[in-house]
């Protein structure tokens, strides 16, 4: 196998290449000016020429750091993650809650602070092997493995409550980046939705009597507070599983 070949296509595998000289633009920076591109102009408006305008500089540049957009988005996903608040792997055993909760409500405040990145999530390769998401997850497994699960268990913990922050947060990602694009509050959003959603829910009982009761819900707050009790409920499953 040739040195520049690797067995999985990411950034974090890919041997580093030999450099005659310092390039003029650092890693940091390309990821730095990538993330205000995707932060203020969304996905679509990534690409390795815009970026290169941006900076000012050549694509020799930047392909001394990544080969490709991919390898840049694996790299700019990290960075975000590098943002979470992540629980101190020697807390207390008493506090495992106290701790997963903190991470969970700072990962969703993160990932809506960047709704861009909904689109890109789950995709092979990233961000499951760069820096700031392995330390997100090594502390996390430690805060349920001092909580008396065994180091298997730790894993299933943390990946059944990392899914359900990812999972709700890039779908509300995914809604705020629809309403930013409408013009539309959130506010404004719902109640012209609702008469149409009402008349759709019209043949099921149990929806239609859900959607009669929330009429006239004020709805800015509601999704921190349906975040917050789904949180519990999971918490509580984990905290069944360990007997505490």
């Amino acid at each position: 196998m040739r040195a520049e070949e690797q067995a999985f296509p990411s950034v974090w595998t890919r041997p580093k290449r030999a450099r005659r000289e310092q390039p003029a633009l650092s890693r940091e920076q390309i990821v730095a000016a990538a993330l205000e591109l995707l932060d203020t102009e969304g996905i679509d408006a990534l690409s390795m020429r815009k970026l290169g305008t941006r900076l000012n500089a050549g694509a020799t540049s930047m392909y001394s750091h990544v080969a490709n957009k991919d390898e840049l988005i694996e790299l700019v996903v990290d960075e975000v993650y590098g943002e979470i608040e992540v629980p101190d792997p020697d807390a207390p055993a008493a506090d495992w809650r106290t701790a997963a909760v903190a991470c969970a409500h700072s990962m969703r405040a993160t990932l809506l602070r960047h709704p861009w990145i909904a689109s890109v999530l789950g995709e092979s390769g990233v961000s499951y092997l760069g820096p700031n998401v392995l330390r997100m997850m090594d502390a996390l497994l430690a805060v349920f493995e001092n909580a008396g699960f065994s180091l298997a268990a730790a894993d299933r913990a943390v990946n059944t409550l990392v899914a359900y922050v990812t999972g709700v947060s890039t779908s509300e990602a995914a809604f705020l980046t629809t309403l930013a694009r409408s013009g539309h509050s959130e506010q404004e959003w719902m109640e012209r939705l609702w008469p149409a959603a009402e008349q759709a829910v019209q043949p099921y009982p149990r929806l239609r009597a859900l959607y009669a009761a929330q009429r006239g819900t004020q709805w800015s707050g509601n999704r921190e507070e349906s975040f917050g009790e789904g949180l519990a409920c999971v918490l509580d499953g984990i905290g069944v599983r360990l007997g505490g």
